[in-house]
């Protein structure tokens, strides 16, 4: 099933010069005005297409953003603070982007009467009480950050109650692909840089621990999805369902690109999740959503440098 096409919209990405939101707006750039409101803090001006409009500023200031959404149709949120070890360094400024700013966010977008699709995070759930994760399980964050990105996706349903703003709320399990750089990319990227300069892959923890990967191209097809559905007010897991042990994607990653890197382990994080999966069952019935990049061949295109495109009909 292909997603639903998102065309002759005025489109605004936040964060849109970032590693998913420059995805996203790849995607829409062809067939709609695709506006960019992005700090460049991590963002790349280069991942943007030039026929995009780009606003150079913070989510934060009430005047950018203003001028970013003014006119909108649907606004994709992605801005903001990714990393669980600086939200635990600094709470307040970790707040101010990913919770204070993105409330600015949904006011303007009722200003605007614009739908909202929202990024959270499988960081909502915490250690999870079963799996695979449904939507229902409970959530228990274990960092500001997933504190954050839980009451960002409760504020995001609760204007769909209360103001009947048309929002979705996303929550991404593991998300890799091309472009994720920077210290806190995550651990394919990381991997693959050890492999590639055959380093040692480093295991935090015996490995065994496992994770749901998927790949960027589906997750633009979900918000592409969530920016046309029907079923708003709601949050939705968007992963493979399937789960993979962190030994075993050193083992895939070493393989891919013929590395003679060695695999070694060092001491666990402290508070880090044993396993996550996502039920995306919710997803597939109510978007249409269905992960098409099994992560070999998602590995495989990122040591080829394939670009995969979300499937759009």
């Amino acid at each position: 099933m292909g997603s639903p096409a998102i065309r002759d919209s005025t489109v605004l990405v936040t964060g849109g010069a970032g590693f998913i939101g420059s995805h996203l707006v790849e995607a829409l750039d062809p067939h709609n005005d695709v506006r960019v409101l992005d700090n460049f803090s991590s963002g790349d001006r280069a991942h943007v297409p030039d026929s995009a409009t780009v606003i150079e500023g913070d989510i934060g200031d009430p005047i950018a953003l203003q001028r970013a959404a003014d006119g909108v149709d649907i606004i994709f949120h992605h801005a903001a603070l990714v990393s669980v070890a600086q939200s635990v360094d600094a709470p307040r400024r970790s707040n101010r982007t990913n919770l204070d700013a993105s409330l600015l966010v949904l006011e303007q977008a009722r200003r605007e009467d614009a739908r909202v699709v929202v990024a959270s995070s499988a960081a909502v759930y915490g250690h999870p009480d079963e799996l695979p994760v449904s939507e229902t399980t409970s959530r228990d964050p274990t960092s500001p950050y997933g504190v954050q990105k839980l009451a960002l996706d409760q504020y995001t349903r609760l204007y769909a109650d209360l103001y009947g703003l048309e929002t979705v709320a996303l929550r991404y399990f593991n998300v890799y692909g091309p472009r994720q750089q920077g210290p806190y990319s995550g651990v394919i990227s990381t991997f693959l840089e050890q492999a590639r300069s055959d380093e040692p892959i480093t295991i935090e923890g015996d490995g065994k621990q496992t994770r749901d990967f998927v790949h960027v191209s589906d997750v633009v097809q979900a918000n592409i999805q969530a920016g046309t559905t029907a079923a708003i007010g709601a949050a939705y897991n968007v992963g493979t369902g399937e789960r993979t042990s962190i030994r075993e994607l050193a083992e895939t990653i070493r393989e891919a690109t013929d590395s003679s890197s060695p695999i070694v382990h060092r001491d666990s994080r402290p508070g880090d999740i044993r396993h996550s999966g996502a039920d995306v069952s919710r997803a597939k019935h109510e978007l249409g959503f269905d992960a098409r990049v099994g992560l070999e061949s998602g590995v495989r295109a990122l040591v080829d440098g394939t670009e995969l495109t979300p499937r759009i009909v």
